[in-house]
């Protein structure tokens, strides 16, 4: 009876309580894990790595190539219904320029159809950019990219990010608040003024991770031990 109890009551789990976690030891279950390319696809490899890991000894890589149609990118559609948490250790091998890039994307249905919300790097600092209208966070003006953090190359880095259903953005690096890609309804954020001139709240129906290049940047990163939640989960 009580195993029949506890069945049940794992049936009723809502499904935006649902937590996705992958660390690839098991291998690259494309399946699950499922490239993407929207549009085109020329230059851009995803593969899985042996030689590069945060934990265990697996990882995915991806090659980007320059230019829009180099872009490659792998990711999962299960995604919590409210508030979305991810969690990914991340590696890169060339600091972000001042071109505009992104290395994960999110088709947005609150955008509209094929549009996306993004975080990448501009003015060689960590952003979001909304497809839609182009917009950033935080403003590229000389105060919101000191507001914001550039990512480190050559060694692994904790990045975590909260979508929230009210619209909010809150995002980590190493467990540490990146104030400058925060933005709350009711809390002052005096770089997010572009990013606020709109009533959009994100709703999210996949997370990708890879390459996007807008002018003629190439590179190459890393990914292990990626989290998806309705909760924060953490970098430990």
């Amino acid at each position: 009876m009580l195993r029949q109890t506890a069945l049940l009551a794992l049936a009723l789990v809502p499904k935006c309580l649902a937590q996705v976690t992958e660390g690839f030891e098991s291998g690259w279950d494309q399946a699950a894990w499922p490239t993407y390319a929207p549009d085109c696809s020329q230059g851009g490899k995803v593969s899985l790595d042996t030689s590069q890991a945060h934990s265990g000894k697996n990882s995915i890589r991806v090659d980007g190539g320059g230019g829009y149609c180099g872009h490659i990118f792998f990711g999962t559609s299960k995604v919590p219904s409210g508030d979305v948490y991810v969690r990914a250790w991340i590696r890169t091998s060339k600091a972000l320029t001042a071109s505009h890039v992104t290395f994960i994307t999110m088709p947005d249905s609150a955008q509209g159809a094929k549009k996306h919300l993004r975080i990448g790097g501009q003015n060689s600092i960590l952003m979001f950019n909304r497809e839609s209208d182009d917009a950033t966070l935080p403003d590229l003006s000389p105060q919101g990219v000191a507001a914001s953090a550039a990512l480190p190359t050559g060694s692994w880095q904790c990045f975590e990010y909260k979508v929230g259903a009210d619209g909010s953005i809150e995002t980590w690096l190493n467990s540490k608040v990146i104030a400058g890609l925060t933005s709350i309804k009711g809390t002052a954020n005096p770089n997010a003024q572009q990013w606020q001139r709109s009533s959009i709240r994100p709703k999210v129906t996949a997370i990708y991770f890879g390459w996007e290049s807008y002018g003629g940047d190439t590179n190459t990163f890393w990914y292990d031990d990626i989290a998806v939640s309705a909760t924060r989960v953490g970098c430990t």
